[in-house]
């Protein structure tokens, strides 16, 4: 019986070993960056159907951003060099803009 002890340890902690390496070594979820610095100049105008976002990148180097909804679906993460505007269209009744964050 002893020898079963010493079989049944080895097992539960190379499963607890297993386990615990798969629960470290899981990537984390993406999650959006934090708020767009202020050089991101953004200005937000409702339309019929949703609302528009105009961007402007007056930060002095190549930024990264994206528009959040709540309540709807956010923007793809842009990538803007210095000096470049965009606009972006969210359609949707229940959406609103939330903020727009580095990505």
């Amino acid at each position: 019986m002893n020898l079963l002890r010493k079989q049944l340890a080895v097992v539960s902690a190379a499963a607890t070993a297993a386990i615990g390496g798969f629960i470290i070594g899981a990537p984390a979820a993406q999650a959006a960056g934090g708020t767009a610095p202020a050089c991101i100049t953004r200005v937000v105008n409702g339309t019929s159907d949703g609302f528009s976002v105009y961007l402007d990148n007056n930060c002095g180097k190549t930024m990264r951003v994206k528009v959040i909804v709540d309540s709807g679906g956010d923007s793809p993460c842009f990538t803007m060099s210095a000096g470049s505007n965009r606009s972006w269209y969210y359609t949707g009744i229940f959406g609103q803009y939330g903020r727009t964050v580095t990505c």
